[in-house]
């Protein structure tokens, strides 16, 4: 493996992907193979680990907390159903992969902040074209200002800078242009990624909380408890969500069993904890 220089993506002489080191707008992004899967992926934006894809299976995904959204999104419509879906955070762009191949009648638009990177992951993955799933520049909250009310079924924010999601999109301001653009019935779901303490969880909790009259949380007990680093799905809506006792089972049977908690629980959790603001953030 080595550094790829120049503007297009390296590929094999079959037109595979080639492992290296790219450059791209916000810096570099690093394609290694998946050793426990010949034909599996993993991307690296800027030494963090991004996404996972697999070549051969749109519908697998790697990373327990991409499915722990794909079940949810499952348990609320049936794969006939045409789902309007907007993902704030590219990456390799897995999720919207995944739901492409599950629910063919979609229409998916994925904002990602870096060019250079869509650019890349366009070349190496085989990803929808136009309409089924096109790819934004764009900064993920001056492009949700701009969408049209009850334009999008689900929101997924998947954002980071770093392990950290960037504050202007944890809001209660930004949640309620989530919500408006929304239309009845749609999900918001996000993945929060949080430290020991649990002190973002439970303010992110708030947030959507304060926002949407039904909320969900998914995660494996571990984290849930505050014995590690992971990730949170925290998802929103203003139906009820979650509830399905087959989505239940389903998260209990995966490689890492995830609970899911209800409304009650998830404001039991979030407790005395502020709704984020833009004025904390300088927004």
């Amino acid at each position: 493996m080595g550094r790829q220089r120049g503007g297009r993506a390296a590929r094999t002489a079959d037109g595979g992907p080639v492992a290296g080191v790219y450059p791209i707008d916000t810096g570099t992004c690093e394609l290694t193979e998946d050793h426990l899967n010949p034909h599996g992926w993993v991307l690296k934006v800027n030494g963090v680990e991004s996404s996972h894809i697999d070549l051969s299976d749109p519908t697998h995904l790697d990373f327990e907390y991409m499915r722990w959204i794909a079940e949810l999104v499952a348990s609320h419509w049936g794969t006939d159903q045409r789902v309007r879906a907007l993902h704030l955070g590219g990456g390799a762009c897995s999720l919207a992969r995944h739901l492409a191949a599950r629910y063919p009648d979609a229409r998916q638009v994925v904002v990602e902040l870096d060019g250079k990177l869509a650019e890349l992951v366009r070349e190496w993955f085989d990803l929808p074209r136009a309409p089924l799933l096109r790819l934004r520049v764009g900064e993920a909250r001056a492009v949700t200002e701009t969408l049209t009310e009850s334009s999008r079924d689900l929101i997924v924010r998947d954002v980071f800078a770093g392990n950290t999601t960037p504050a202007p999109l944890t809001t209660t301001e930004f949640t309620g242009h989530v919500r408006r653009v929304l239309a009845p019935g749609g999900i918001y779901a996000v993945n929060c990624g949080d430290t020991r303490d649990l002190v973002l969880a439970r303010r992110e909790a708030a947030t959507i909380g304060s926002v949407f009259p039904h909320t969900t949380i998914i995660a494996d007990p571990a984290m849930l408890k505050g014995r590690r680093y992971g990730n949170i799905v925290i998802a929103g809506s203003d139906v009820p969500i979650g509830d399905d006792p087959a989505l239940v089972r389903t998260l209990l049977g995966g490689g890492v069993p995830a609970h899911v908690w209800d409304d009650r629980q998830v404001r039991t959790f979030a407790g005395a904890a502020r709704a984020l603001r833009d004025a904390d953030s300088g927004s």
